[in-house]
């Protein structure tokens, strides 16, 4: 897979992730929100879990709470989650 791929690929699980913990809270901006979405980004693009990630992701379509215990993110997003 290429790097363009992947990092569509990556992008598509991050948004789909976010969307099924609902840590989508749209009241975050600001360089706190841009600094923790490159840190997230880069996990995701170096991640080798993409495909237990996927799975996962496939097995919760009505949503959860809190990312897999496989996800680099899953602390982050948890500090993402609407209040």
């Amino acid at each position: 897979m290429g790097w363009i791929d992947r990092m569509n690929e990556r992008a598509a699980l991050m948004g789909r992730m976010l969307e099924t913990i609902d840590a989508m809270d749209p009241e975050q901006q600001g360089h706190s929100l841009a600094r923790g979405l490159r840190t997230a980004s880069g996990n995701c693009m170096n991640c080798k879990n993409a495909e237990a990630c996927a799975r996962w992701l496939d097995e919760h379509p009505e949503g959860t709470g809190m990312a897999p215990e496989i996800c680099l993110n899953r602390t982050l997003f948890a500090s993402w989650k609407k209040n």
